[in-house]
């Protein structure tokens, strides 16, 4: 599925509005617009676990893999088997995990054949003292560049659980990605490069190429390698929300959009924008996915068409406007990805790539089920989110005759939802509410009954926020002491 723009004529300048346009999305983002790339749409992980194996596999000098879960299982230890056979080709090779990703996913034994034959991995942001609330800030990137020609990025880790089972009739994890091919390689490389040297000792600079990256194509893009804090994917996200005029079809894993995003969304679809939101049906995190759920009211009456994904789990975080933009990445739309990890997405401008990106999006919703308001005579039935209509009240003792009644409403209520591909939604922001009730109110007996339960942990907690900040002081004070000069002699 490559796409590279043919080449043409020269075009004539661009108008006024579309350079301030430009420049507003570079600022917005922190990325130039790169010319003369070569792009191609890697679709589930199977398409990505072949390319990234071939790409390893014919590395002549460099490798540099960086992953939020690499898992030891089958397709775990595939791509560690090949990072050690070129390691020991005399390859070299770097690897960069995130520790909340690979926490009993993979240990460091896991790593050690690698490590024997001179390969080098460092995991992100594991518990340090004197930083208390370091663990926030996570690895999400999936990122991997070979010889500095071949790159890479996506929403898919390195695990068996995106291929599905197959034997148990499990499909495998909708995701996307894309392979690069130009400039744009020289930009993930340096993403990589600054990864690592926010771990350790910085990395020694690549011996140059032998021929210089050319254009690969014509494709237009921009790199966009978030750190925690800097906000540059949130920032282009509002603004292309703003300035989509026609359409705006967003996929995403873990959408919990804050305020000021989803009041952008509104704006765009009272303006008449298409704006469309696909999420998972089945979530792998079920919290993230009620979280979700509560938010779609808004939307849907904003006039936001939501659908839900049927298969296992959809995991790609993709989003289409106008048939011109395009973005691909591991940027999830809630506030984790957008102030707490370092991520890493591609936003293409090219119409070429756009349209197979709205192509593939439009085949997704047919695997899809829309979620819909329920006719307004009927809103105060309405109890839960679900594919089936609450049953009517029967009576006790009613008997098997009764429960077979019921059961049979059910089911035609899920097979109706399954044949027109909607699905009613109900009250679902009663469920987060009376979870964090319930929860609040256990705490409370408990805090009552056996305050000893509450007391401890507080103590455990504020013991170790003392510590972190005691030590945090003292690397401080002994920072000062190196920098700051000596007083002059009297």
């Amino acid at each position: 599925m490559a796409y590279t723009r043919p080449m043409s004529s020269p075009t004539p300048s661009p108008a006024p509005h579309r350079l301030l346009a430009e420049q507003a999305l570079s600022r917005a983002a922190g990325a130039p617009l790169l010319s003369g790339n070569a792009v191609e749409l890697l679709i589930d992980a199977a398409a990505h676990y072949e390319a990234w194996l071939a790409a390893i596999r014919g590395a002549s000098q460099r490798v540099l893999l960086e992953n939020y879960i690499v898992r030891d299982d089958e397709v775990g230890r595939r791509f560690r088997d090949a990072l050690v056979e070129r390691a020991a080709a005399g390859v070299m090779v770097a690897v960069v995990v995130d520790w909340v990703g690979c926490l009993g996913q993979s240990r460091r034994s896991f790593w050690a054949p690698l490590l024997a034959t001179g390969g080098q991995v460092r995991v992100f942001n594991p518990p340090q003292l004197g930083q208390s609330f370091g663990w926030i800030s996570r690895d999400h990137r999936k990122l991997l560049v070979v010889d500095g020609v071949h790159g890479f990025l996506s929403g898919v880790c390195i695990s068996a659980k995106w291929l599905g089972d197959p034997a148990r009739g499990v499909p495998p994890w909708r995701d996307t990605g894309v392979a690069l091919h130009g400039p744009a390689v020289a930009e993930l490389e340096a993403a990589f490069v600054q990864s690592w040297g926010s771990i350790g000792a910085p990395m020694k600079p690549f011996a140059p190429l032998a021929e210089p990256l050319q254009a690969a194509g014509s494709v237009a893009l921009r790199v966009i390698a978030t750190q925690p804090t800097t906000a540059g994917m949130y920032r282009l996200d509002q603004m292309v929300a703003s300035l989509a005029r026609r359409t705006l079809w967003l996929t995403d894993a873990y959408f919990v959009g804050i305020a000021p995003y989803v009041q952008a969304l509104i704006a765009a679809a009272r303006d008449g924008v298409d704006v469309r939101l696909l999420v998972p049906g089945n979530s792998d995190l079920a919290v993230v996915a009620n979280m979700s759920r509560a938010g779609y009211r808004t939307l849907l009456k904003a006039g936001i068409r939501v659908f839900e994904w049927n298969g296992s789990m959809l995991h790609a975080k993709t989003a289409v406007a106008d048939g011109q933009w395009a973005r691909v990445g591991s940027s999830n739309l809630n506030i984790a990805s957008w102030l707490g990890n370092r991520e890493i997405d591609v936003a293409v401008e090219d119409a070429g790539f756009a349209g197979q990106l709205a192509a593939q999006y439009e085949r997704d919703l047919e695997n899809a089920t829309e979620i819909v308001l329920a006719p307004r005579k009927d809103r105060r039935r309405e109890k839960i989110c679900s594919s089936e209509k609450r049953p009517p009240r029967v009576r006790r003792g009613g008997g098997s005759s009764s429960r077979a009644a019921v059961g049979a409403l059910r089911i035609a209520n899920s097979v109706g939802a399954a044949i027109s591909r909607r699905r009613v939604l109900g009250n679902a922001s009663s469920g987060p509410w009376l979870g964090g009730m319930l929860a609040l109110l256990v705490v409370a007996v408990v805090a009552f009954l056996w305050p000893a339960w509450i007391s401890w942990p507080i103590g455990a907690l504020a013991g170790w926020f003392a510590l972190n900040l005691g030590v945090a002081g003292w690397r401080g004070w002994q920072r000062r002491q190196r920098t700051d000069p000596a007083p002059p002699a009297e």
